[in-house]
C-alpha cells in the first residue's frame, strides 16, 4: 500500500493529492481559528454558565487566573488581551460560526444514545446526563476528534486548549458533580453503561489530554512557584480523583482487563496520574502517603498476587504506588528468590581468586567470562594477600560479600573517572570516562557487580543521580518529555541558567549564544555542536526553547550515552527489569543502598546473633547497648552501622533481613592472634572471667560477615571510648 506525508493530516494511504504551499498555509490559519481564544470562549460557554451556578466550588489560588479576570498576558506564546481574547480577523467570523454549527449537528448524533436516555435519574451520575452536561461533551468530543485528525497540529490544538480558563473551568464543572470531586458520578456512570464511550466521558477524556499536556511542559517554576494553571491544591485534589478512579477502574472490572491498554478514558486518567506522580517524586508537593489508598490492604494483596488474580497484576504493573513501598520490596525479594532457586539448583560455585591489591582488575578479568546465569549462582572468592600469600578461611558467603563491597567502593570513586559526582555528591558515568581502555566493557563489568549486590541483597554506600537512576529503570516516558525535566539532578546551575533563558523577556540575541556547549575535556576546552551548523547558528527568541531542550539532551543523554548503555545492559542481565518497574527512582535508590531512616536500635538489638561467650544480657553487651542508646548521635550510630556491615543505612525490610545476620564476638587476642572461638574464651567470655582490662585493643569488624568483635572490656566508659575511636577512624575494609 503507499502512503504519503500529508502536511495537515499525517501519514495516509492511497494517492496524493496535490497542495501548493499557498493553499496549505490557507487552510491551516482557517482551521486555526477553531481553537482561537474567541471560539473558545463561544464554545464553552456552558461550561462557564455551570460553573457560575455553583456556588460550593472552592475559588482557585490567587496565583492562577480565572475566567473572566482582567489581566493580560503571554501564555504558550500567545497574546491575549483583557477580555482574555486573541487578536483576530473578524472578516471570518461569520465563516467559522457556520463551521462550528455544522460541526455540532454532526457530532450531536453521537450523544443521542441509550446512554443518557435509559440511566438512573437519582444516581450520582444524573449531572452527567443535562442538557448542559451533553452540549459541553459534544464540545469536548468534536476536540478530542480534531486531536486524533489534525494530526500535525495537534500539538498547537492542545496549546490553545490548556488556557487557564478552559482547563481550571473542565476541572471545577468535574469537581461540581459528586463526592471526592466528582470521582463518585463517573464511577457510577460507567457502572450503569459499562462503556467509556459513553459521551459524558469526553469531559473527562479532553481534561486529562490536555493537562498531562501542559503538565509535561511546565518547569518547576511555573508549577510550583507561579502555580499555573492549577494550584497546589489542585494538583493534589486532581491526583486523588485520578488514584482513586484508575485503581477502581482496574480493582472493579469496569473496563475489562484485556482491553484496558486501548481504552481511551483510562488511557488518558492513567498518563495524567502518571505525569504527576513523577513530578511529586521528584519535588514534593502531596502529603505524605499521599498516594497509597486505605482500602488497598497488603496481606490480602499479596495474597491476591500469589493465585495470580489478574486485576492484582495490573495494579503492580500500572499504578504500584498505591501499594506501600515495604510491601513492594517483600514483592521484589520474592521474585529474586524464586529466581534464585531456578538458577542456583542447576548450578555449581564459581571460584575465582582475587589479589587484594588488585580487586578491579582480577574481579573484572575473571568475572567478565562467566555468563550471567553464573553469576546469579554462589561465588567463592579466594583472597591473595599483599605478600602474595593465600588467606586462610573458608568463604561462607562472607569473603565474597567483601569483595563485592570493596570492588564498588572502588569503581564508583570519582577518582578513577568511570563515575564522576554532581554538586551534591551523587554518582553518574564520567562523560571524560572514554579515555579508559575498553571503557564500555568496564561499565558492563560495573552494572554487572551493582546488579550482583542487588540480587543478594547486598546494600551499598553508592548513592546516584536521580537521572541516572530513571535511566537505568528504563521506564516509559512521556510523549512530551524532555531531559530538562530531570536536569536538576545533575546540574541545578546549568537547570537555573536555561530557565532565566527560557523567561528572559529581553532580546535574546543579545545573550551572544550559539547551538553549541562547550567542554573542559583535561584542561582543554571542547566545543561540541548540539545540532549540524550549531557553531554559528545564533539562539534568538524563537529558537531558545529548541536550544533549551538540545542542551539539556547532551549534557544527560548525549555525553554519557554509550557509557549509560552498556552499564544498564551489565544490570539488567542478573535483575529483570519488570521486577523494578514497581519503584520510582528515590524508591530504587533505597532499593541499592537501604532505607534513609533513622537506625532502630532496638529492632537491630532483636536480631543480633552472640559468640564467644556473649549473650544478650552480658555486662559488655548490655553496656554497648546503653551507649548506643543514651550516649552515641544519630550520626554515630550511622557510624556504628557502617563499620560493621560496610553501610550506614538499615535494610529495607528491617534488620531480620540482613545478611549475614548482625554479630557480636567477645575476643581475647589481637586480630591477627585469633584463632576462633575456644572451650576456654568462650567460658572466659561467658563468666567474664577476665586475665586483665584490654585497655589497650579497639574493637574491630568483619564487614563480610557483618560481625563486631569487641574485647571483653571492665569498665563501661573504656568501651564507650574505644568504640567512639574506633568507628570514626574509617579502618577500611579487612578479613579477620
Amino acid at each position: 500500500m503507499n502512503t504519503f506525508f500529508h502536511p495537515i493530516l499525517g501519514w495516509l494511504a492511497n494517492e496524493q493529492t496535490t497542495t501548493d504551499k499557498l493553499e496549505k498555509d490557507v487552510l491551516i490559519a482557517q482551521l486555526s481559528r477553531l481553537w482561537s481564544a474567541k471560539i473558545l470562549k463561544i464554545l464553552f460557554r456552558d461550561l462557564q454558565k455551570a460553573n457560575e451556578r455553583v456556588a460550593t466550588i472552592p475559588k482557585p489560588n490567587s496565583s492562577s487566573i480565572l475566567s473572566g479576570s482582567k489581566q493580560r498576558g503571554f501564555y504558550f506564546g500567545r497574546k491575549y488581551s483583557a477580555d482574555g481574547q486573541c487578536d483576530t480577523n473578524s472578516t471570518q467570523q461569520n465563516i467559522f460560526k457556520r463551521v462550528v454549527e455544522r460541526a455540532a449537528t454532526t457530532v450531536s448524533k453521537t450523544l443521542n444514545t441509550p446512554y443518557s436516555k435509559n440511566s438512573n435519574a437519582n444516581s450520582g451520575s444524573a449531572k452527567l446526563l443535562t442538557d448542559e452536561a451533553n452540549r459541553i461533551a459534544l464540545v469536548c468530543l468534536m476536540f478530542l476528534s480534531a486531536l486524533k485528525t489534525l494530526l500535525t497540529l495537534k500539538q498547537d490544538l492542545l496549546t490553545s486548549l490548556c488556557h487557564d480558563y478552559i482547563l481550571l473551568n473542565l476541572w471545577k464543572f468535574i469537581s461540581s458533580l459528586g463526592p471526592n470531586n466528582g470521582l463518585k458520578a463517573f464511577l457510577e456512570h460507567l457502572t450503569i453503561h459499562n462503556k467509556t464511550s459513553a459521551p459524558e466521558f469526553h469531559i473527562l477524556t479532553l481534561f486529562c489530554e490536555c493537562s498531562s499536556h501542559i503538565i509535561s511542559v511546565l518547569d518547576d517554576s511555573e508549577l510550583y512557584e507561579q502555580q499555573r494553571p492549577f494550584s497546589i491544591e489542585d494538583l493534589i485534589d486532581i491526583s486523588s480523583f485520578l488514584n482513586l478512579f484508575v485503581y477502581r477502574v482496574i480493582n472493579n472490572n469496569l473496563i475489562p482487563l484485556n482491553a484496558t491498554e486501548m481504552d481511551p478514558i483510562l488511557q488518558t486518567t492513567h498518563r495524567l496520574l502518571s505525569d504527576l506522580y513523577k513530578r511529586d517524586c521528584r519535588r514534593k508537593f502531596t502529603p505524605k502517603d499521599h498516594w497509597l489508598i486505605k482500602e488497598v490492604k497488603a496481606s490480602p494483596f499479596l495474597r491476591d498476587l500469589e493465585v495470580g488474580r489478574a486485576a492484582a497484576k495490573k495494579i503492580l504493573l500500572k499504578i504500584p504506588h498505591i501499594i506501600p513501598h515495604k510491601e513492594r520490596v517483600l514483592i521484589f525479594r520474592r521474585l529474586v528468590a524464586r529466581d534464585k532457586e531456578l538458577y542456583r539448583s542447576a548450578i555449581n560455585s564459581t571460584f575465582i581468586t582475587i589479589n587484594r591489591s588488585r580487586i578491579v582488575e582480577d574481579g573484572y578479568q575473571q568475572l567478565i567470562r562467566f555468563p550471567p546465569h553464573a553469576l546469579k549462582g554462589l561465588i567463592r572468592v579466594k583472597f591473595i594477600n599483599d605478600h602474595g600469600l593465600d588467606e586462610a578461611g573458608i568463604d561462607q558467603d562472607g569473603v565474597f560479600k567483601e569483595f563485592l563491597e570493596d570492588a564498588i567502593r572502588k569503581v564508583f570513586d570519582p577518582a578513577l573517572n568511570l563515575f564522576c559526582s554532581t554538586s551534591e555528591q551523587r554518582l553518574y558515568p564520567s562523560p571524560t570516562s572514554c579515555l579508559h581502555e575498553d571503557y564500555l566493557k568496564l561499565f558492563n563489568f560495573v552494572g554487572k557487580m551493582l546488579g550482583k549486590a542487588v540480587y543478594e541483597g547486598i546494600v551499598v554506600d553508592v548513592p546516584f543521580a536521580t537521572f541516572f537512576l530513571s535511566r537505568v529503570l528504563g521506564q516509559p516516558q512521556s510523549p512530551l518529555y524532555s531531559p530538562i525535566d530531570e536536569l536538576p539532578s545533575l546540574d541545578p546551575e546549568l537547570y537555573k541558567s536555561l530557565t532565566y533563558i527560557k523567561h528572559y523577556e529581553g532580546d535574546v540575541s543579545e545573550l551572544d549564544l550559539y547551538f553549541s556547549f562547550d567542554q573542559d575535556i583535561m584542561g582543554k576546552i571542547e566545543t561540541y555542536e548540539l545540532e549540524p551548523g550549531g557553531k554559528s547558528r545564533p539562539v534568538t527568541r524563537e529558537s531558545r526553547i529548541r536550544y533549551i531542550h538540545s542542551v539539556a539532551n547532551f549534557r544527560m543523554k548525549t555525553q554519557i550515552e554509550k557509557q549509560t548503555e552498556a552499564f544498564v545492559a551489565g544490570f539488567r542481565s542478573l535483575i529483570n527489569p519488570e521486577w523494578l518497574a514497581m519503584f520510582s527512582a528515590c524508591e530504587f535508590q533505597r532499593l541499592i543502598s537501604g532505607d534513609n531512616t533513622p537506625i532502630d536500635l532496638q529492632d537491630l538489638r532483636r536480631h543480633t546473633k552472640y559468640f564467644g561467650g556473649f549473650h544478650n544480657n552480658h555486662r559488655v553487651v548490655c553496656w554497648l547497648w546503653d551507649i548506643l542508646e543514651r550516649d552515641f548521635s544519630p550520626e554515630e550510630h550511622r557510624l556504628f552501622l557502617k563499620f560493621v556491615t560496610s553501610c550506614s543505612k538499615p535494610p529495607l525490610l528491617g534488620f531480620a533481613n540482613l545478611e549475614p545476620p548482625f554479630s557480636i564476638r567477645c575476643v581475647e587476642v589481637s586480630d591477627d592472634q585469633d584463632l576462633g572461638d575456644t572451650v576456654g574464651s568462650v567460658l572466659r567470655g561467658f563468666f567474664a572471667i577476665r586475665r586483665s582490662d584490654p585497655v589497650d585493643r579497639l574493637p574491630t569488624s568483619s564487614t563480610c560477615f557483618n560481625l563486631l568483635k569487641l574485647p571483653n572490656y571492665q569498665r563501661r566508659s573504656t568501651l564507650r571510648e574505644k568504640l567512639r575511636y574506633a568507628i570514626c577512624s574509617n579502618p577500611g575494609f579487612e578479613l579477620s
